[in-house]
């Protein structure tokens, strides 16, 4: 049978142009493998003089797919090169930069790939092969940055002790499968900090980028001499209630007199002292203000260094039992199986005392405990208050022993000595610095959580007070929850120990993690935004560090 001369010319023209795509795509793998290959062993892979960002994963990536290539088909664009391009452009919710991810060089191959799809011209294989590896190159650092963070935090030292976390996934293996399933997003996000405040917390900066590109604000830093009441008049109001209205935390209203702090503005004004850990009483004082000198752009920053701390965080949700202290908001959380089964106001060190950020396990209480006075508050502050005061060691309840432990009347002491071979402590009761209770997991630092004879501190808006020890409101109800699985262990037991002569030991039948961070801000379960106020000046190291270019 005689085929008619248009279908063969047809078929010769479709199986002509499957065999120019079938020699593309040889060409585009070849040159993919080439650009792989090197006589000399390499530390970084150079594609059109840029430094790669990843060396290990692109090789082991591509060798073993034979060097196929990954985000294009027949020469166009797919689905998932699309889908990771928004990946890159979105990771600005998660704090981190899009440009550290290639997005200038990827943005300008999108250009060229559909101006030559729009006009019938194939693209370049040579093209083909350097946009695939730049997208695969930018999916594994932006996927080993939101595993474990952009910046390593050992680099601040003490500011955060925390030890880096280690990868859990290989990051090939992870592209391959998101791959497979047709779907980045969905990948990606398996990399998330596991606690449910992190995707909040992106939807807060969504929010934050959107406010700044609109603020047309005057945010210059407004101050109060004294604290302003309800039915009071002062110069600020009239600032204060606009930056209101323009958080939402209230509406536009109309009023006689626009210094007059009324009972409507009242309203907004604790709302806004809600979401920033502030006493809810409606009075505008120094701290209220402070909070409200905070405009947008200052906002998204802290946004941006807080979301960087959560992916620095071990992954604890996998412990069914954890106990996490934020300093920043002066709160401590005891977490069993996911659910908050106890929170309390804390008391935290003081600047110049801070309370460092770390990782120890709690494994016993001490009831009625004597306080070992460090030796460096017995050289600065006991010492000297003996030379004012000879009596002064026995009106607080204190005693001093030899490092064997033998008491020693203080009376035959030469205080004036410049050596002073002996330790100080304080002996259990109402007066004792550490309260009644204390709570302990043994580090490094020498901090634990305990009580405190100065409750009237607890009522503070600052409660950055101590000497770095954690010290916790209604320390009897933290030891009722922490010895629930004893049920000798009632009320009234708790505080029978609590009111002895004697220190007594009780060991707990597990390990609990503790966790001391720096939030100073997060979004809670309702997307609502929270922010603290930095107390150690710690945010701008952070930021500065994540500001640095991967590409630089």
């Amino acid at each position: 049978m005689k085929i008619p001369l248009f279908t063969f010319l047809l078929l010769f023209f479709i199986v002509h142009i499957d065999s120019l795509y079938a020699q593309s795509e040889d060409e585009v793998s070849r040159l993919i493998r080439f650009r792989m290959e090197s006589d000399e062993p390499l530390d970084k892979i150079e594609i059109r003089k840029i430094s790669l960002l990843t060396a290990d994963e692109i090789i082991d990536f591509y060798n073993h797919r034979a060097f196929e290539k990954a985000w294009t088909q027949n020469g166009l664009l797919t689905k998932a090169a699309y889908d990771l391009r928004l990946e890159i452009i979105q990771s600005e919710f998660d704090g981190l930069t899009p440009e550290d991810y290639h997005l200038s060089r990827i943005e300008s191959f999108f250009r060229t790939f559909e101006a030559n799809q729009a006009n019938g011209v194939p693209n370049e294989p040579g093209d083909l092969a350097d946009f695939d590896i730049f997208l695969s190159d930018a999916f594994f650092h932006l996927a080993r940055n939101l595993e474990i963070g952009k910046v390593d935090p050992s680099k601040f030292g003490e500011d955060w002790e925390i030890a880096r976390k280690e990868p859990v996934f290989n990051y090939p293996v992870l592209l391959e499968q998101a791959l497979a399933q047709n779907d980045i997003h969905g990948n990606m996000e398996l990399l998330y900090p596991k606690f449910s405040i992190y995707k909040k917390g992106r939807e807060v900066i969504r929010e934050l980028v959107e406010k700044v590109k609109e603020d047309t604000l005057n945010w210059k830093k407004v101050k109060i001499d004294k604290a302003i009441r309800v039915g009071e008049s002062n110069s600020v109001i009239p600032r204060l209630r606009e930056r209101l209205i323009y958080w939402g935390l209230l509406e536009e209203y109309k009023f006689q007199d626009d210094r007059l702090y009324d009972s409507i503005m009242m309203d907004g004004i604790k709302d806004f002292q809600g979401t920033h850990g502030l006493d809810i009483d409606g009075i505008i004082g120094k701290k209220t203000v402070l909070a409200f000198n905070d405009s947008p752009q200052q906002q998204l920053n802290t946004a941006i260094v807080n979301m960087e701390r959560l992916r620095w965080l071990p992954d604890t949700v996998k412990n069914a039992e954890f106990i996490l202290v934020n300093i920043a908001n002066f709160q401590l959380d005891y977490l069993k199986n996911l659910d908050t089964l106890f929170s309390e106001r804390v008391i935290v060190g003081k600047k110049y005392h801070e309370s460092p950020i770390f990782m120890a396990d709690m494994s016993y209480i001490v009831f009625s405990p004597y306080w070992n006075i460090p030796y460096s508050i017995t050289q600065s502050e006991i010492i000297p208050s003996v030379r004012r005061n000879p009596n002064y060691i026995s009106e607080k309840n204190m005693e001093v022993i030899t490092p064997s432990g033998k008491v020693v009347d203080p009376s035959t002491i030469n205080w004036n000595s410049r050596s002073f071979p002996y330790l100080v402590r304080q002996k259990p009761g109402e007066g004792n610095s550490l309260g009644l209770v204390k709570f302990m997991f043994p580090n490094k630092h020498n901090v634990y959580i305990h009580d405190t004879n100065a409750r009237s501190l607890f009522a503070l808006d600052d409660r950055a007070r101590s000497h770095g020890c954690i010290r916790v409101r209604n320390p009897q109800d933290f030891a009722k929850i922490l010895l629930a699985d004893d049920p000798t262990w009632t009320m009234e037991h708790i505080q029978t120990a609590m009111h002895q002569t004697q220190e007594q030991v009780v060991q707990l039948n597990r390990k609990i993690p503790v966790v001391l961070v720096y939030l100073t801000f997060w979004a809670d379960s309702k997307g609502e935004a929270h922010f603290r106020e930095d107390i150690y000046d710690r945010d701008e190291k952070v930021l500065s560090a994540l500001k640095q270019n991967s590409l630089d």
